[in-house]
């Protein structure tokens, strides 16, 4: 096995440090309020901005990590192999079927800018999808599942240690969002499921979902 370069680590730690930053700075409601009180007319186009400049900065790190590659910490044997890549197809499949659940032109940020709306706040309106009922930011948890189920190097295993962080504390960010613009309804919504780690005893039954929605909407 490859020594660990733990100055290459600590770069890559640094690097991800640096994006988180950046990535959070840029989705704060502070900021876009900022850039809609003294440049409105780029706000159709701040969702955009804001994914192209999250993908363009992913670049220097994937570089890196495929630069940097070595050989694997541990290896899976061919039953764990077979299970994993399994779970990780499953994984796959419950993304796709999930995004369903979202206004994708919305997350994107192309109906922002077909429309020119120059909001600050999501339009998106509150749903929950049926991976919604068991954790409150499934894509964040399937995220974290694919992460974890590879063969990782010393630098894919920061990587995963780093984004998984990422999730987690992020996922605190983002609830302050979502509390802010959707209330009460939210709040009891995170009191019911949990955020990340689903949980036998605590979800949503459909017609929960239904009821809580109805509470939310009740024209509909």
């Amino acid at each position: 096995m490859n020594s660990i370069d733990y100055s290459q680590i600590m770069t890559i730690i640094a690097l991800w440090c640096s994006y988180f930053v950046i990535h959070s700075l840029t989705a704060s409601i502070p900021l876009k309020e900022w850039v809609a009180h003294h440049y409105p007319t780029l706000m159709p186009a701040y969702r955009l901005a804001f994914n192209a400049l999250a993908t363009v900065l992913l670049i220097p790190l994937l570089l890196l990590s495929y630069y940097w590659r070595s050989e694997p910490l541990w290896l899976w044997s061919p039953p764990l192999f077979w299970i994993t890549t399994l779970i990780s197809l499953l994984t796959i499949i419950a993304i796709y079927l999930s995004a369903r659940d979202y206004d994708m032109a919305e997350v994107m940020g192309t109906r922002q800018w077909r429309e020119r709306n120059d909001q600050v706040a999501d339009q998106e309106q509150f749903i929950i999808g049926n991976f919604h009922r068991f954790v409150r930011h499934p894509w964040y948890t399937m995220a974290i599942i694919l992460i974890w189920c590879r063969e990782l190097d010393p630098i894919m295993l920061t990587n995963a240690l780093m984004l998984t962080l990422y999730f987690i504390v992020g996922s605190r960010f983002e609830e302050r969002r979502l509390l802010r613009y959707h209330g009460e309804v939210y709040q009891q919504y995170r009191f019911k499921v949990p955020a990340l780690l689903p949980r036998p005893w605590r979800y949503l039954t459909k017609a929960e979902a239904t009821e809580l929605l109805q509470q939310y909407r009740p024209e509909s």
